[in-house]
């Protein structure tokens, strides 16, 4: 799994490519850490190489998506594959993110 986060001027930009298993949370979770309490940013996560997400990469995704809404920021999720939607689909998730 590599994870990339870009601060830009007006919003944080991260890479997620591989797949977001239980083995790989830990490391995906300490690198995107800072988004937990990001303020005055919008957040945007590009999917496109993401080929699998376990439900440890959910909650790390609603943790961000809880930090962002608490600053008045949103979440969006680009370039997600059809299985990714449908995981976002079957947990109700997909009301909480943004998809481009």
């Amino acid at each position: 799994m590599k994870t990339t986060m870009k601060e830009l001027e007006d919003k944080f930009l991260v890479t997620l490519e591989g797949e977001l298993d239980t083995a790989a949370a830990a490391e995906v979770n300490e690198t995107l850490q800072p988004l937990y309490t990001a303020t005055h940013k919008d957040v945007v996560i590009d999917c496109e190489k993401l080929e699998y997400i376990a439900s440890s990469g959910l909650r790390i995704l609603v943790s961000i998506v809880k930090g962002a809404k608490a600053s008045g920021c949103k979440v969006v999720l680009s370039n997600v594959n059809d299985d990714i939607k449908d995981v976002l689909k079957m947990t109700g998730f997909t009301g909480l993110f943004e998809l481009s």
